[in-house]
C-alpha cells in the first residue's frame, strides 16, 4: 500500500452551525463538496493544490450519549501542519481573540493547542524551528 497523505479526521460535533463558523473563523477552513453531500458531512479543509482540497475536518451530528470531552493533555487530537509564519500568526489570532490556547516545544517542532466548542483539541504544529 502507498498512500499520499491525510486527507480528514471525522468529528462529531453537538452544533453542526457553531462547529463549521469555528473551524472557519478561528481556523480559516474553507467548505468542501456542500453541493454533492448537502448538510452533512460538513468538511471542512485547508486551501488545497492542483484543485484538490487540503487536509481538514469532517464534522457530523453527534447522536446518542453525551460526546467525552478532551482537555489540553488529552492524547487523541487533531493536527494541522502551518510554516513558522503562519504558526505565529495563528498564536496572534488566537491571543487576539482571547481564545485560550497552549504551546508546546516538542524540539523538533512547536505546537500550539487548542479546543474545539465540542473540546476536541486541535494541534497547529510547525517543524521550523
Amino acid at each position: 500500500m502507498n498512500l499520499e497523505a491525510l486527507d480528514h479526521v471525522g468529528l462529531a460535533v453537538s452544533d453542526m452551525d457553531r462547529s463549521m463558523e469555528w473551524y472557519r473563523n478561528v481556523l480559516g477552513l474553507e467548505r468542501a463538496f456542500e453541493d454533492a453531500w448537502g448538510t452533512y458531512p460538513a468538511v471542512l479543509v485547508t486551501p488545497g493544490a492542483n484543485g484538490l482540497p487540503g487536509t481538514g475536518v469532517a464534522l457530523f451530528p453527534a447522536r446518542g450519549e453525551h460526546i467525552e470531552p478532551s482537555s489540553f493533555s488529552s492524547l487523541a487530537h487533531v493536527g494541522f501542519r502551518a510554516t513558522k509564519e503562519q504558526y505565529e500568526q495563528a498564536k496572534a489570532e488566537l491571543e487576539s481573540r482571547g481564545i485560550e490556547f497552549r504551546e508546546s516545544d516538542h524540539r523538533a517542532a512547536m505546537s500550539i493547542y487548542v479546543l474545539d466548542p465540542d473540546s476536541h483539541l486541535i494541534e497547529i504544529t510547525t517543524y521550523e524551528v
